[in-house]
């Protein structure tokens, strides 16, 4: 354990030759809210926007002999190996999947210049990870990992020295995001059990409780990839030994709408961007609830790079979550004055968001898809009450997956 925070010190201060440590920010508004000492780790304001650049960095200083780097990755790790590319002269070849949001292929393009070849292949980033593998095999290049690899393990540590140094102390609570896990093993070998950790996933790839409950590594049958930084289908092998006895009760999984609650909260209340998994430790809050009264915690806040262009994606399913925002088909009589009749229904604070409506004359009643906006879920209880006394049949869609996708 000596030897790993020896190199751990050692890799931080090799960072420094390249940029400066992130902030450690205690947060007004959180410590408020939950009674506690809460401290945001900015790793969203790295020069890559993320902690990625740290893991790539100590790998690639490492091996100052391979001349050619191979990675795979949703966006960050692909920032984070460009960068260092170009730093140290070496080429690139950088897999990721064709659902890569835009700003993330722009910027590692940026960050990589000629140094880099991208290529966009499947879907997922676990299709990334096999034509990378595959590359390697035939055309050769070392493989760089975005999280199972030591070196690699070992940089992404440098966050934990940095929160010492920055705090003065270890604090008592970390809340680490989870996505391969190599953040989350480079902290806990790190601080050990001086800290106690709440490990935080998405919903849709929750990984390492699958493999908690596994007691092994598994691969997920499907990944939301909505949370894109940590949608990964399976634990690294290497980083589940180190997090193989964290136990059930301190990983966290949060759902992806909720997710966008809190990142519109940190940019409209704190002017902080954040992209979804980048706002997990942030989200997680909620369920920890009373148990961190009166501590230290610290957040990771892990990324920032989040294309503006999916801003009404999030707030369309923060509304959704928060009940605030629903969709729902509404059987209306067509007659004249129906229609007017309905919107006399609609309350002070009820905003038609979506309107639909095909009149067919050969039938009596046509439906209506319906959007409405309003101020407060019980809003909704009011509107409803009225349709029911009216004898108007409705559906709520908001929750039904496939049809809510389909027609919104």
């Amino acid at each position: 354990m000596t030897d790993f925070l020896d190199k751990a010190k050692a890799a931080t201060e090799a960072m420094r030759a390249v940029f400066p440590e992130t902030p450690l920010l205690r947060n007004d508004h959180l410590s408020e809210r939950y009674g506690a000492d809460i401290w945001l780790k900015r790793e969203d304001l790295s020069p890559v926007r993320s902690y990625k650049l740290r893991g790539a960095l100590n790998a690639m200083r490492k091996r100052a002999d391979v001349d050619l780097f191979v990675a795979a990755s949703a966006g960050n790790h692909a920032q984070g190996v460009a960068y260092m590319c170009r730093h140290f002269g070496k080429k690139g070849v950088i897999f990721m999947p064709v659902t890569t949001p835009q700003q993330k292929i722009q910027k590692t393009r940026m960050f990589g210049g000629d140094n880099i070849d991208i290529r966009l292949v499947g879907d997922y980033f676990d299709d990334c990870l096999a034509a990378a593998r595959a590359f390697c095999a035939t055309e050769g290049g070392h493989f760089l990992s975005p999280f199972d690899d030591a070196d690699v393990i070992e940089g992404q540590a440098s966050v934990a020295v940095e929160i010492e140094a920055q705090l003065g102390r270890a604090p008592d609570q970390l809340v680490i995001p989870v996505g391969g896990g190599g953040l989350a093993s480079g902290l806990l070998r790190y601080f050990g059990n001086s800290v106690q950790y709440t490990f935080v996933e998405p919903a849709g790839g929750a990984c390492l409780r699958a493999a908690l409950v596994a007691g092994k590594p598994v691969t997920l049958p499907t990944v939301n990839t909505f949370a894109d930084g940590a949608a990964v289908a399976r634990i690294g092998e290497q980083t589940f030994e180190y997090l193989k006895n964290v136990g059930l009760a301190n990983a966290l999984t949060v759902p992806e709408d909720r997710l966008c609650t809190t990142m519109l909260e940190m940019l409209n209340v704190e002017g902080i961007v954040l992209e979804p998994a980048g706002a997990l430790s942030v989200d997680a809050l909620k369920d920890m609830g009373q148990s961190i009264r009166g501590r230290t915690v610290v957040c990771i806040t892990s990324g920032g790079n989040f294309d503006f262009e999916r801003l009404p994606e999030v707030k369309e399913r923060a509304q959704r979550y928060s009940g605030v925002k629903k969709y729902f088909i509404l059987r209306l009589p067509q007659r004249p004055g129906a229609l007017r009749q309905f919107l006399d229904f609609l309350g002070p604070d009820d905003d038609i968001a979506r309107f639909e409506y095909l009149k067919k004359s050969a039938r009596n009643f046509g439906s209506v898809l319906i959007g409405i906006e309003t101020s407060a879920p019980e809003n909704f209880e009011r509107l409803f009450a009225r349709l029911d006394e009216e004898g108007l049949v409705y559906q709520d869609i908001t929750e039904d997956e496939t049809l809510a996708q389909f027609v919104i």
